[in-house]
């Protein structure tokens, strides 16, 4: 899917006063293009609001040094948001918008949608997406030169992190020659690589290593170690002193054992639940399987979220991966 730039150009220019938000367990393409987009339209002269359902991991508070992006129910009530353009980044699915939901449903002014995921929920926003780009931070770089937009250095930060982050700093198959020609404006514009590689991975708390051990011990091999699976407790976050962001990426520790081509972890929730997470390096289509529960994401990695208890959630979701892992391996029947 292309994006018609002159109509996301028209649409910005008509209006004046925008909120922003993005998906609830904010991370660096869904923060880094709403700080990203926020410097483009401000310096157009527009006036902009951050709200997110979630607030931002303390882990990811670099990219928002101002702590502009706002959260709501806690620095801002629904009432008081108000504005003549309502834009959406880096999710298309309600259940993603969480807390904010109600809010875009409210909403009486334009409806955008900036995005680059597979699928998409009827939100009731016009889409502007680009499935082939890597992170929706590529697509708001794209818009900043396509309306003239100087880029800063805070908003080249914001945007080199999304990228970054979002293809495993550039290891992930949706590296492109393209993803290195933006990132390279992004560097010229100010962005310090290494500044920002030891403010994502080399600020590691005691309790996010002790996680990570946990995480790592509990790995489990399936199908000649072809899939792995692991997954995460409430009460390991107490007894690690660990938050819910550091599992974030947690995931990508297990496709470095040889052999891996799909991995799973289950998260749970605060609340209940599990959050899930899908990793494919085959043919095995993540957002396909993420689908069969109500998640979405890209065809390397996706997610979702199910109810139930670890053992429960398991025996739903583990099929479903073994036998998609297994179709792959044995290929079309004739």
């Amino acid at each position: 899917m292309s994006i018609n730039w002159d109509q996301l150009k028209a649409r910005i220019h008509s209006c004046q006063k925008f909120i922003l938000c993005s998906h609830i367990r904010p991370d660096c393409d869904a923060l880094g293009s709403e700080i990203g987009m926020a410097g483009i339209l401000e310096q157009l002269g527009k006036k902009v609001r951050i709200i997110n359902g979630h607030p931002t991991p303390e882990s990811l508070s670099f990219i928002d040094p101002g702590q502009r992006i706002e959260v709501l129910g806690e620095t801002v009530h629904a009432e008081e948001i108000t504005g003549d353009c309502f834009v959406v980044l880096d999710t298309s699915a309600w259940a993603q918008i969480g807390p904010m939901s109600d809010v875009l449903r409210a909403f009486q002014g334009t409806k955008l949608c900036i995005d680059h995921h597979m699928g998409e929920d009827d939100l009731g926003t016009e889409f502007f997406k680009d499935t082939s780009a890597e992170a929706t931070g590529h697509i708001v770089a794209k818009l900043a030169k396509h309306l003239d937009v100087q880029l800063t250095k805070s908003m080249a930060t914001a945007l080199y992190a999304a990228i970054a982050t979002d293809t495993g700093w550039f290891r992930f198959g949706s590296t492109t020659a393209d993803t290195y020609r933006v990132v390279a404006e992004l560097v010229e514009a100010g962005a310090v690589p290494a500044d920002i590689y030891g403010d994502l991975y080399e600020r590691d708390t005691i309790g996010r290593v002790r996680l990570r051990g946990r995480i790592l011990a509990r790995t489990t091999e399936e199908m000649d170690g072809q899939l792995v699976y692991t997954h995460v407790l409430k009460e390991d976050f107490a007894e690690t002193g660990a938050v819910a962001s550091d599992t974030e990426d947690a995931i990508n520790m297990t496709l470095a054992i040889a052999g891996t081509r799909v991995a799973v972890i289950f998260v749970e929730q605060l609340k209940g639940g599990f959050k899930l997470s899908f990793r494919s390096r085959c043919a095995v289509d993540c957002s396909q399987l993420a689908a069969e529960f109500g998640g979405g994401g890209h065809k390397a990695a996706a997610g979702a979220f199910v109810e139930g208890s670890l053992h429960e959630v398991q025996d739903r979701v583990l099929p479903a991966v073994r036998s998609a892992l297994r179709a792959v391996l044995e290929g079309p029947t004739s």
